[in-house]
């Protein structure tokens, strides 16, 4: 049996599964080995698996025995293995060191590299698994590498006929399931003399 996989967030007495034989005498289900952790409980009559307790994602995937034994002849049994996993639900969002930075930019320099962001994401595999963007600022003046964080400058600024500062407002992404999450930056961009 592989049942669908469980949420991490699945409470004690959550249905996993139903365990049935065909068989014409009454049968005792039991579990009978792989669940040392002791995460699921089974009817003994109908079959039907449930969560015990909380689940720890990190215990994952579990591949226990059930047996199902006829009621009136111990002797006469059947195994069967039961394949659970657990869903990493994604509890984090992204967050940068700090929400506000502050940078300077000399005039007439071409295209440069102005700072790479980072953000950190307490949640593992494609939960914590990041990509940057710009949510607000001049996206002509400006870009990002969505992979690395790197901000850029994409055109060269005059202190005397433009604006002498910018707000671009970075965002961190992660790959969340069942919804992704976002953190968010702004940099001050000043252009000096």
């Amino acid at each position: 049996y592989q049942p669908a996989p469980l949420s991490e967030k699945a409470l004690p007495d959550t249905f996993v599964v139903k365990i049935s034989v065909l068989y014409e005498f009454r049968v005792t289900y039991s579990i009978v080995s792989g669940d040392g952790k002791g995460y699921f409980i089974i009817n003994s009559s109908t079959g039907i698996v449930r969560t015990r307790k909380n689940l720890r994602v990190e215990d994952f995937p579990v591949i226990f025995n059930v047996r199902a034994t006829d009621s009136s002849n111990p002797h006469i049994s059947n195994d069967v293995s039961v394949n659970v996993d657990v869903i990493d639900e994604n509890d984090f969002p992204p967050v940068f060191p700090s929400s506000l930075l502050e940078k300077r930019l000399e005039e007439n320099l071409t295209a440069t590299q102005i700072v790479q962001l980072k953000a950190q994401d307490s949640d593992t595999g494609r939960n914590g698994f990041l990509t940057y963007g710009i949510l607000n600022g001049d996206r002509l003046k400006f870009r990002i590498d969505e992979a690395t964080g790197i901000l850029y400058s994409t055109a060269s600024f005059d202190y005397e006929e433009e604006p002498t500062e910018y707000q671009v407002v970075i965002y961190a992404e992660d790959d969340g399931i069942p919804e992704k999450k976002r953190g968010y930056c702004t940099v001050v961009i000043k252009i000096v003399d």
